[in-house]
């Protein structure tokens, strides 16, 4: 397999909502409510939703700045790159790094619209500013380009009877992937080991959405002490979607919805090998007592019925593919955030398909993602013009050269940074 003829799909990007995508999208009784940005004085700008402010986290959307600027301030949409948030310029971007798909994560709601949930008591409101975003997503992000975006919705979390209904919404308009909490407890809602989500778990099996679970979607991230510096939470990371992991292992969702698909966002698939290796002993010796039953089958099997893993860079997964799964794995390039390989995401990725079959190359880089997320890209354009070959011939006017910012309110970013810096920092919750 050449670089050339590689086909990219991305199961996991993020997309910097534009200032305007409500305009228009809402009743006319809830326009003066709807989410706004609002310029500080200092040259940020932040969405104002009911009295709560949602900053747009520089880590949050980086690419094109050289890495030494990298930091946590918040900023504004005159500092990033045009593709975080301007369609026709995200497309040129995936272009030149030779993606043919992607599927794009909120940013200002938070990870699975908890900000709707939060924000207001008024849950008529949450109701229609989440829908208006949904019909924003679907129609204009993803609508405008079709062939090249899988529509990602998001769910009323704070009620499982409307998401259920949303669900089903969605998948009428073709979109049959939802973004919901890697655990639902730390955002002092029912745990995945409870009843409540039941009406959303059906609708989701029913309807053939992929629930997706991306780190950070709990409002939390794994932090060990205050003064330990922020490379000990950035690195930890993937820990969350391993908590999220055994939780549906030991919950009775996937035993109880037998055709309910979970995608693990952003969780890297190195550590499944041993993960399932320590669930099927666990089960194993203990089940005696514990009173867990997976009849005739292993935990680990139930995992790979059911879970779909993707990663980054993951060397030591990729080698390991056959004990992760191989029809399990996707790929992803992450997409403004601190960790994307843009815009040289296929060299990256040749680094760990080394020696890998081509079968597995193309299950791993596009079909598994086509198959899983019910997206078709050849739909639209033949095969050989979605390669990363024929893309970044067609992208070749796009300058992909780092561009230092001129910061609009003074402030460069830190040379050290601390977990306890991260206090008020909305929006490192990924």
């Amino acid at each position: 397999m050449r670089l050339e003829d590689l086909v990219l799909v991305s199961v996991d990007d993020h997309v910097v909502e534009p200032p305007d995508m409500f305009d228009d999208r809402l009743p006319a009784r809830y326009a003066a409510d709807a989410p706004r940005v609002l310029q500080r004085e200092d040259g940020t700008e932040v969405w104002r939703f009911c009295g709560m402010d949602a900053t747009n986290i520089g880590l949050n959307a980086v690419v094109g700045r050289p890495v030494e600027e990298y930091g946590i301030e918040p900023t504004s949409f005159a500092e990033i790159r045009r593709g975080c948030f301007d369609i026709h310029e995200r497309v040129r971007d995936m272009d030149a790094n030779g993606v043919i798909g992607s599927m794009c994560f909120p940013s200002f709601p938070n990870l699975c619209g908890q900000l709707f949930a939060k924000a207001t008591d008024d849950r008529d409101l949450g109701l229609a500013v989440l829908r208006a975003y949904n019909d924003w997503h679907v129609y204009d992000w993803c609508g405008t380009y079709p062939g090249r975006f899988i529509p990602l919705g998001l769910v009323p979390i704070w009620d499982p009877s409307e998401m259920a209904a949303e669900v089903r919404r969605l998948a009428q308009m073709g979109c049959h992937a939802v973004s919901f909490s890697e655990n639902p407890a730390k955002l002092k809602l029912p745990s995945f080991h409870s009843e409540h989500w039941d009406p959303f778990w059906s609708a989701c099996s029913d309807e053939g959405t992929i629930v997706c679970l991306h780190i950070g979607s709990s409002s939390s991230l794994v932090v060990t002490a205050a003064d330990a510096p922020i490379d000990v939470l950035l690195a930890l990371q993937p820990v969350n979607i391993i908590q999220a992991a055994a939780d549906l292992l030991w919950s009775p969702v996937l035993r109880k919805f037998a055709d309910l698909k979970v995608s693990l966002s952003e969780g890297g698939i190195g550590w499944i090998p041993y993960f399932l290796e320590r669930m099927d002993w666990t089960y194993e010796r203990q089940h005696g007592w514990t009173g867990q039953d997976f009849g005739d089958r292993l935990p680990s099997e139930l995992f790979r019925e059911h879970i779909v893993t993707c990663f980054i860079d993951d060397p030591a997964g990729v080698a390991q593919r056959d004990k992760v799964g191989i029809e399990t794995i996707c790929w992803e390039a992450d997409y403004p955030h601190s960790d994307s390989t843009w815009p040289v995401s296929a060299e990256r990725l040749m680094r760990s398909l080394e020696g890998v079959p081509d079968d597995d190359i193309d299950a791993i880089t596009h079909e598994n993602a086509m198959r899983h997320f019910r997206f078709d890209p050849f739909a639209f354009r033949p095969r050989e013009q979605c390669t990363v070959g024929a893309l970044r011939t067609a992208a070749r006017d796009v300058d992909v050269t780092p561009r230092p910012v001129a910061h609009t309110n003074g402030v460069q970013a830190p040379k050290k940074v601390m977990v306890a810096d991260l206090t008020g920092r909305r929006g490192l919750d990924r």
